[in-house]
């Protein structure tokens, strides 16, 4: 993006939907992906917030030895949950930064469009579906070596 402006200046018209009509990224396109992006990301640090709150009054003080077993099974799935989702977190704020830059919808490896289709299901994307199933198939084949 070379434009000066900052994407945050831009105001979204109600029910906006990036479409392959318009110019790729353009500084709409950008706003809605860092406005869904933020979301997301508010969105999984309100739940994990939630999480440890739950954490601290629920001390597992259950006085059945099976009930502590299943409280704890239940909040170790859910601890695991929240390490994947501090993860996502990353690669939010790695898709925010590209934003910034400029780099954002392009894949990684081909620097070609990523379809708007796929950003809209997966915003953190970083390869065009082609790259990410060439990826995953040369990642099968050193792991069956």
């Amino acid at each position: 993006m070379t434009e000066t402006m900052t994407v945050n200046e831009i105001k979204l018209p109600d029910g906006y939907m990036p479409s392959p009509d318009e110019e790729f990224m353009n500084p709409l396109q950008l706003e809605y992906f860092r406005q869904k992006l933020e979301a997301w990301k508010d969105d999984i640090l309100r739940e994990s917030a939630e999480t440890l709150q739950n954490l601290q009054q629920d001390n597992l003080r259950e006085p059945d030895i099976a009930d502590r077993a299943s409280s704890e099974t239940d909040w170790s799935v859910e601890l695991r949950t929240r390490d994947r989702q501090r993860k996502l977190v990353s690669k939010i704020d790695s898709a925010l930064r590209r934003i910034k830059e400029g780099e954002y919808g392009y894949c990684e490896v081909t620097g070609e469009p990523i379809s708007l289709r796929r950003l809209d299901a997966r915003p953190i994307a970083t390869m065009t579906i082609e790259a990410q199933e060439a990826h995953e198939r040369a990642e099968k084949v050193h792991r069956d070596d």
